[in-house]
């Protein structure tokens, strides 16, 4: 697609359809009504997520990926595994599914 915008586009819509579109383009975080309708019209959608959920599960998952390579590392070298441990990290594993359950049901509903 060549970046020429020589055409021009004019509608009417009603009050409420205004206002629904300009509460969508607000809440999609995009500030130009020009802008916001190519989006529409080239994706079909505009989404923004804001899933505190999301970085919470990413810490997680960093924290679980840390600490398995150390139990690893550990029981390469002694050849011991601590049962406080492996609780600990499905502990955190829980609280992934959990968290995960959360936010599907959170996008279920978008």
């Amino acid at each position: 697609m060549n970046g020429l915008r020589d055409q021009q586009l004019h509608f009417r819509v009603s009050k409420q359809e205004l206002e629904r579109i300009w509460s969508k383009m607000e809440s999609s975080g995009i500030l130009s009504i020009g802008s916001y309708l190519r989006k529409m019209a080239l994706d079909g959608y505009c989404l923004r997520l804001d899933l505190p959920e999301l970085r919470h599960m990413a810490y997680l998952l960093q924290m679980c990926s840390n600490n398995l390579n150390q139990y690893t590392k550990a029981a390469n070298e002694n050849g011991q595994v601590y049962a406080a441990d492996l609780e600990d990290l499905r502990t955190r594993l829980d609280e992934l599914i959990v968290i995960g359950r959360e936010i599907l049901s959170r996008l279920a509903d978008l």
